[in-house]
């Protein structure tokens, strides 16, 4: 009897001094190295916060287990990589904006036993928000919310902060010290009650998942959690923690075993973007981290642009008036002299002419742009090799980006402004403030063609990788193969098109997961189509025009993607100096064989009005209403931030009158997009992307028809908007 008292009572006194010890661990270090740092201060020295900050294991900024008070550089993107206790997290992460950021989580914890899984995989969305940016007073101040829209198994709310010392006299580097307040996971160890009362319902694995836990948020107990990482040189980095998560879960289920509430890790930074950690864990277990730091705005090998030609200066009028004529004007072979001396100018940067009409003082050169992902760049050197060969009396440069058939915009430069600001300071600047960006006409009449533009065939043969996600029984499932793809242009503005894959290797079709939906299985059926090792994946003709001032026309019928074939209309109005975008689809389709060949009983009329907006920074956002592929009225969301080099971050949610629980597992169709430029890769001039669509699960509700060569993409890259954004580039 006495023993088990006393047993009682040396617990009381070890969670008294665990609780002590981390409000100490956190005060004292405050104390410690804010005395250390004004020693090391003076008038000449620079306070100097590290670029970015670490990842814990949830692939957030962080120091172990725990969050931190600090927020990434902005647009950086971030995957995270963590192991320990039988529990693997591997995490996507992208800072948004200077303040907020978003993660994907998906964690795969074996002999769990949760649920009836041998091996429990969670799909998770954290999302933080920076209160405070840190100053040389203040700690950086962040809220956060994690797990805040799944089953709940790592949900948990924190307010953490973040303070950074420069290491002074025997401390060599930085160091960071954090302290902070958690709920749910992250209050379940060492509570100090519950500040903001309530009871916090337990995570339910039962469920659908994908709703927000608002009736968890901030609720419940609480508890303290602290932290010191010390950066001791460029490469090496220490860190230790004292953590309020308990673990109930994983030692419940005999996959942890947790005797204590401190951590500590050593990390090494490989390079500029990878990071990796070795660490010891709650008194029982190993830990790894990989941490992988991105960021759009610095590519991984510089951009190798070719030089421009310079801008041609014309003679003086006054010490050679001969040179400025217009006498040509009157030679009706001169459009064709100039139109065949224009195009290898442009074909050697990278540029095809398409036609051109000129006047005594003006001239109006339209052109397609295959190489540059920034028009203003092609517009640039466009303008050059218009300086170049224009006789002198020709002073308007009016300059038309055609795509696909459709021309985007007027550009209208004075020839005397190149000329006179190629070597300005602020050259860019001042252009854009003497040139003019108006309506295209939809034909240029009267003009000297490029005859050899038309008829156009095109063919290629490509690797391909096609990735299948969050299968519970293999949960990244791969196709590799080749794919082989045809274009035919007989005239501007007509495509026939096809493209037909064959596999090499991949299991993606060896998925035994069969739909079990509740409505018409419109994309639960992937597997099936998947089962073909040759497959004809589209094969359609289009037809796309400008009707009318502003507004833009495309009709599309055949396979138009690997499960539905039909027709699809498409008009769009999109004024050039318009930040708003309007447009409606309307589209009849029948689902397609699993074989590809031919169609299957299910037809389905289906369509969408849509809105497009530009916002300041790159965002850009969307609203679509209609009908989708399963018959299912609603509406889908998508925000995206593009960056002036391509990359392109974001996500999308759909709500439509399908229930949650007719959705079934995600209750609704949600996902993360990305794209990533080649040249980003590779460091030359491409406009070739590679676009991924993750969902946490693919279900039927809110599922949209697949369309290629959609008008808004084509159209939006030759409007001011755009243009203004990269403007710099007309220099390059």
């Amino acid at each position: 009897m006495s023993q088990a008292k006393g047993s009682i009572v040396q617990q009381a006194i070890w969670k008294t001094q665990a609780k002590t010890l981390g409000f100490g661990l956190a005060f004292s270090a405050f104390g410690t190295f804010g005395a250390l740092a004004q020693q090391g201060s003076g008038p000449d020295q620079v306070f100097n916060i590290p670029d970015r900050p670490t990842l814990n294991f949830y692939g957030s900024a962080g120091l172990i287990d725990m969050p931190s008070g600090e927020a990434l550089p902005d647009g950086q993107f971030v995957i995270g990589v963590s192991n320990f206790g039988g529990s693997t997290r591997t995490t996507v992460t992208f800072q948004a904006t200077p303040r907020l950021s978003a993660s994907f989580r998906y964690t795969g914890i074996k002999e769990a036993n949760i649920a009836g899984f041998e091996t429990y995989r969670d799909r998770s969305f954290d999302i933080r928000y920076l209160i405070n940016k840190e100053s040389r007073v203040l700690p950086a101040v962040t809220i956060g919310l994690q797990d805040f829209a799944g089953t709940g198994i790592y949900a948990g709310e924190y307010i953490a902060a973040t303070k950074t010392f420069a290491g002074a006299g025997r401390i060599p580097g930085t160091v960071k010290v954090t302290a902070g307040l958690g709920w749910g996971r992250l209050g379940s160890s060492g509570s100090i009650g519950t500040p903001f009362g309530g009871n916090r319902p337990a995570f339910d694995t039962s469920s659908s998942g994908g709703e927000l836990s608002t009736d968890q948020w901030f609720r419940g107990p609480a508890a303290p959690f602290a932290g010191v990482e010390w950066q001791i040189s460029d490469k090496w980095g220490v860190k230790a923690e004292y953590s309020s998560d308990a673990y109930d879960t994983e030692v419940r289920q005999g996959v942890l075993t947790r005797k204590s509430r401190f951590n500590f890790g050593a990390e090494y930074q490989y390079s500029d973007t990878v990071r990796v950690g070795g660490y010891y864990l709650y008194g029982s277990e190993l830990g790894l981290n990989v941490q992988i730091q991105l960021n759009p705005k610095r590519s991984l090998t510089p951009l190798r642009t070719p030089a421009p030609d310079p801008v041609a200066q014309r003679p003086s009028r006054n010490a050679n008036p001969d040179a400025w004529t217009t006498a040509w004007v009157g030679k009706p072979e001169a459009p064709t002299i100039l139109a065949d001396a224009l195009k290898p100018r442009l074909a050697k940067q990278g540029l095809e002419f398409v036609a051109l009409k000129v006047t005594a003082n003006s001239a109006e050169v339209r052109y397609r742009n295959n190489t540059y992902p920034a028009t203003s760049v092609a517009i640039g050197r466009v303008s050059r090799a218009m300086a170049q060969i224009m006789p002198p009396s020709v002073e308007t440069f009016r300059i038309v980006t055609m795509s696909g058939g459709l021309a985007q915009s007027a550009v209208t430069i004075r020839r005397s402004d190149l000329e006179a600001l190629e070597f300005d300071p602020q050259a860019a600047d001042a252009l854009l403030a003497v040139t003019g960006i108006s309506e295209a006409a939809p034909r240029l009449e009267n003009a000297t063609i490029n005859q050899d533009l038309y008829p156009d065939f095109a063919w290629s043969v490509a690797p391909y990788v096609k990735p299948s996600y969050f299968d519970p029984d293999e949960p990244l499932r791969l196709d590799g193969g080749l794919k082989f793809g045809a274009t035919f242009k007989p005239a501007p503005g007509w495509t026939i098109s096809g493209k037909v894959t064959h596999r090499l290797f991949g299991n993606v079709g060896d998925s035994l997961r069969v739909s079990d939906s509740l409505i018409e299985p419109v994309r639960t059926n992937a597997v099936r189509y998947a089962g073909s090792d040759t497959a004809l994946d589209n094969l359609y003709v289009s037809k796309q025009w400008k009707p009318g001032q502003n507004t833009y026309a495309r009709v599309t019928a055949g396979y138009l993607e690997r499960m539905f074939g039909g027709v699809s209309a498409e008009l769009l109005w999109k004024p050039v100096g318009s930040r708003l975008a309007l447009g409606v689809e309307g589209n009849y389709v029948k689902q397609r064989d699993f074989s590809g060949l031919g169609f299957q009983d299910y037809g389905v009329a289906t369509g969408h009005a849509s809105a497009y907006y530009e916002f300041n920074n790159g965002f850009r956002g969307q609203l679509d209403v209609g009908r989708y592929l399963a018959g299912d009225v609603g509406a889908t969301v998508t925000l995206e931030r593009e960056f002036n080099n391509g990359w392109r971050v974001g996500g999308f949610f759909t709500v439509t009158d399908v229930s949650s629980e007719d959705f079934g597992e995600g209750s609704f169709d949600k996902g993360i997009l990305l794209t990533v430029p080649q040249r980003w890769f590779l460091g030359t001039p491409s406009k070739q992307t590679s676009t991924t669509t993750i969902r946490p699960v693919q279900r039927d509700g809110g599922a949209r028809l697949s369309v290629p060569g959609r008008l808004y993409e084509q159209v939006r890259s030759g409007h001011r908007n755009a243009l203004e954004q990269n403007w710099s580039g007309v220099w390059e």
